[in-house]
Parts: structure tokens; C-alpha cells; sequence
């Protein structure tokens, strides 16, 4: 990938992150050339040679699957409130972890909030089907 921005890495932990979430919503070419552009780190020529389009397609089609993936973000938030319980799981595991209480009772409120941590989202698709966005 070459993408000539400062936060290059940031932007394809984001785009990963998002393509987690929204991966499902996604048309078959734009799952695809993300997978290629973000996670296996294809150029966009190479993406062009194996698809037998155009660069400029290419860089179309994958701008504008990002720009699909921020817009479902800013309708359900997955990623938001994913990040945000992130957070606040782990601020109470340093305020559980601190407490004076017993060590079995105290390990397992500390189990119980990483379950909490682990437990899957709604299925995207769910909300689609009934009219969600």
C-alpha cells in the first residue's frame, strides 16, 4: 500500500476496525479491494492487474468504500461504542484490581468484566434487513 499521508497507519488501523464492523454490508468488489488495499497490502496497480481495470478505478473503488464504511460508522457507531466499553473495561478492571476485597471475589469480578469485553456485537445485517439504515 502507499498511501503518502502522515497517519498512513492510523487511517488503515481504521479502515481495518471498520471493515470488522461493516464487513457484511459491503458489496463483493468493495469487500474485495479493501481486503487487497488495506489488509494484504496490494498497490493499487497490482489490485489493477488482477482485477483487469484501471488503476483510477481502482483508487475510485476503494475511496469509496471507505467513504461507505465512515458512513455506516456515523449511523450505528459500532466502532465508537466498541472502543468506548473498551475504555471503561479496562478503568474498571484498575478500580476492581485496587480493591480491598478477597482475592477469589476480586478475580472474579475481573473474569466477568473480560467476558463483558468479549461478548459479540448485533449482527449488522440484522439492522439492515428491518429498516435500520
Amino acid at each position: 500500500m502507499t498511501i503518502h499521508e502522515p497517519d498512513a497507519l492510523a487511517k488503515t488501523t481504521r479502515i481495518n476496525s471498520l471493515f470488522d464492523f461493516y464487513e457484511p454490508l459491503l458489496t463483493e468488489k468493495q469487500r474485495t479491494f479493501l481486503k487487497y488495499y488495506f489488509h494484504d497490502d496490494y498497490s493499487l496497480g497490482e489490485i489493477a492487474a488482477e482485477s483487469g481495470i484501471s488503476r483510477q478505478a481502482v483508487y475510485e473503488h476503494v475511496k469509496r468504500a471507505e467513504q461507505v464504511l465512515e458512513s455506516y460508522e456515523g449511523k450505528l457507531m459500532l466502532l465508537a461504542k466498541y472502543e468506548a466499553m473498551q475504555k471503561l473495561a479496562e478503568e474498571l478492571e484498575r478500580k476492581v484490581a485496587a480493591l480491598p476485597i478477597d482475592n477469589v471475589f476480586k478475580q472474579k469480578l475481573l473474569d466477568d468484566i473480560e467476558q463483558l469485553t468479549k461478548t459479540e456485537y448485533i449482527d449488522v445485517t440484522e439492522v439492515t434487513n428491518h429498516g435500520g439504515i
